[in-house]
Order: structure tokens, then C-alpha cells, then sequence
């Protein structure tokens, strides 16, 4: 190994969570004991399994051989469905949630250019800083008390511009749901889009749990993708097993994704079997009954415990992700029994998550976990 002088390699420290922002990739240790095996999860919508449409599409692609590297007729038939779905220019899978972002980003952005977010991106927040390291961008984050930023925010990012000392403003990204479970409304979004085209801003939207966003309010993937130039869908946190699909809705940019998805490490290989999830996904909805099915049982959690003291909702309920302020000795109670994550340990703020695969039963059982734990 090649070592620098002054340098040795050894293993990371393990400090402090940072407060305030606490995700579900942050050490656990301090937070969670495992549950026990037959508990389910609220700790993150990436702990479910994969619905079992998608399980029988994967074994189904699985016979005989097919062309690598998404030139198969699976591949083609599933990006032409997406490309319906959203009115897209274009649509191309990729393997993850973060690899989506940084690619949708470097089709928007020039290379002195930054990148307007909220303080609670994903982005910003849970990505190891690869858009700064992988584009040379700078994220310009500005607060967001429920995880949505607004024209009037995103204008006060632009007093640098023509100063070649500072990032230029180039791009703005929305996630949608946002990490705090809340979703922009359709007029919102609209708003921003119309300022941003004013403003010779690009939008990005990150869309890791944007079905649970279209559930919630009960419209089109393509209402929703028109309020941006390029957008990712996420598929993993909705019952696939692994797949995202980058949405391209402005034209003249699809042309330099082939190249740009092989150098960011986002093509795979054996195609087929991505497409194949999608396939799924798309077939009679699916992907829309499963995003609201996990609407609903967030609803029926958030409900649950408005009624047991001393647990308040700190952000409205509007996807699949319950927020909730608790005393400390009863987080350590639950998580003696249910694996969540600690959102905020200065606030005593909690996330619970749910997914598809969440049965009522499962929501009943946890709520009265959570009153026994209040009252003891």
C-alpha cells in the first residue's frame, strides 16, 4: 500500500451524532437496539422486503439470455412505459437513490455553478458530500422548518451572481416528499418552477418517495414532473428490491446521459432484471397502491398517539413519515422492543417510518408500546 509521509491508515473515528440532523445511514449505536426478528420496523422504508409482484417480475426476466447493459427488449419496454407515465423526453435506471441525484444534477449544471437546497436534503445531508466531491458543485442550503423551500428563500441565493468570487446559483433542487414527511403541494411547486424559469434556474427534484407524494395528493406522476427539467422516481423505498429511474423532462439533455450515467458508475450490466421491477411497479399502479397503503398507515400511527400524553407531532403527516417529540426515558423504553431512528437528540425528536408491507396490526402494536411506555 502506498502510503503519504505523515499518513497511516486506520480505522474511523466514531464521534458524536450531529444534532438536529439525525438520518437513518447515522451510527446507530447510540440510538437503536435491534429489535427482535419478528417486530416490524419503523426505522426507514429501505428496511421493508420487496412486494412479491416484483419478487415473481425478477424470476420471470430471470430464463434464458438477454443484451447487457439495457439494450434488451425489457429495458426498452419499461423506459418507453416511464417515458408515458411523465411526458418525459427520456428515461433512464440507475442503481440507488444518491447516484440518481448526482446525475440528474450534472445534466443541469455548469461547472462553477452551485446548487440551492434545503437544509434537509437528502443532498445535503445524507449523500457523504458526493455532489460536492463527484461535480466540484457547492450546495447552498437554506432553511427549511418543514423541508420545503420557497421562491422568497431561493431569491435571497442570487445577490452573488456576476460576483466571480462566489458559486453562481445554477440549479435548484426540491425533494418531494421532503425528508421531514411533508409534501409540496402542486401550486407550490408551480410557484417555484415559474420563478426558476424567470431566474434562469434549472429545477431538480428528488423523488426517492415521490409515489408516496402523488398518493398523498391524489395526482399524476406527470402533474408533478412538469414543475421540473429533470427528476429521479424512486422505486427502492416502494417495494422493489433495487432500482431508481432518472426522469428527463427537458429536451437536449438525455444525449449525455448514456456517458455520464457509465462514468458515475450507474449502468449495470444484467438490465433486465432493474426493468424488471419497474415493470411491476407500473402494472395496474402498483406503485401507487403501495405508496398510499404506506400513507395510510403513517396516518393511522400519527393519529394514534395525538391522544397519549406527553408525545406531540412536530411535522404534519403527509407521506409516509411520523415525526414525533417524546421525553428521552421513553425512546429508551420503546427501542428496548422497535427499531426507529432519533431524528433530533437535543429536541427529543423521533422518525417513524412506514412501507408498504405495514400491516395495521403492526401499527396497533407499536401504539400500544407507546402508551404503555408514556404512562409507565
Amino acid at each position: 500500500m502506498l502510503c503519504m509521509a505523515g499518513w497511516s491508515p486506520r480505522a474511523p473515528a466514531r464521534g458524536p451524532r450531529l444534532v438536529g440532523m439525525t438520518t437513518e445511514s447515522t451510527t446507530q449505536s447510540m440510538t437503536t437496539q435491534g429489535p427482535p426478528a419478528q417486530r416490524k420496523s419503523f426505522g426507514s422504508d429501505n428496511h421493508a422486503g420487496v412486494h412479491p409482484a416484483v419478487l415473481q417480475a425478477i424470476v420471470d426476466a430471470n430464463p434464458g439470455d438477454a443484451v447487457a447493459y439495457g439494450a434488451d427488449a425489457r429495458t426498452e419496454r419499461t423506459t418507453a412505459g416511464l417515458r408515458e407515465v411523465f411526458g418525459a423526453d427520456d428515461t433512464f435506471l440507475v442503481l440507488n437513490g444518491s447516484g440518481a441525484n448526482v446525475l440528474g444534477l450534472s445534466l443541469l449544471l455548469r461547472r462553477h455553478e452551485g446548487v440551492i437546497c434545503a437544509e434537509s436534503a437528502h443532498i445535503n445531508t445524507d449523500e457523504c458530500g458526493s455532489a460536492e466531491r463527484l461535480l466540484g458543485t457547492k450546495l447552498l442550503a437554506v432553511p427549511s422548518p418543514d423541508g420545503k423551500i420557497t421562491p422568497e428563500v431561493i431569491a435571497e441565493q442570487l445577490s452573488g451572481r456576476g460576483d466571480d468570487h462566489r458559486s453562481q446559483p445554477g440549479v435548484v433542487a426540491v425533494t418531494q416528499s421532503t425528508e421531514l414527511g411533508t409534501c409540496y403541494t402542486l401550486a407550490e411547486l408551480r410557484k417555484i418552477a415559474d420563478f426558476c424559469r424567470a431566474s434562469d434556474l434549472r429545477v431538480f427534484l428528488d423523488g426517492a418517495r415521490l409515489a408516496n407524494a402523488a398518493a398523498s395528493l391524489d395526482c399524476s406522476l406527470a402533474e408533478l414532473a412538469e414543475c421540473a427539467d429533470v427528476l429521479s422516481f424512486g422505486g427502492t423505498k416502494n417495494g422493489a428490491m433495487g432500482a431508481e429511474a432518472l426522469i428527463v423532462m427537458r429536451s437536449g439533455l438525455a444525449e449525455d446521459v448514456p456517458y455520464l450515467r457509465k462514468q458515475q458508475t450507474q449502468l449495470t450490466s444484467k438490465m433486465r432484471f432493474m426493468a424488471a421491477q419497474f415493470d411491476a411497479l407500473l402494472q395496474d399502479d402498483l406503485w401507487r397502491a403501495n405508496a398510499a397503503h404506506a400513507n395510510a398507515m403513517a396516518r393511522r400511527l400519527a393519529e394514534g398517539v395525538t391522544a397519549v400524553g406527553g408525545v406531540d407531532i412536530v411535522y404534519p403527516v403527509q407521506a409516509n413519515a411520523v415525526f414525533a417529540r417524546l421525553a428521552p426515558r421513553q425512546i429508551t423504553a420503546l427501542q428496548e422492543e422497535w427499531f426507529f431512528h432519533v431524528w433530533d437528540e437535543r429536541d427529543s425528536v423521533v422518525r417513524w417510518m412506514t412501507a408498504f408491507d405495514t400491516t395495521e396490526a403492526d401499527v396497533d402494536a407499536f401504539l400500544s408500546s407507546v402508551r404503555i411506555t408514556a404512562s409507565a
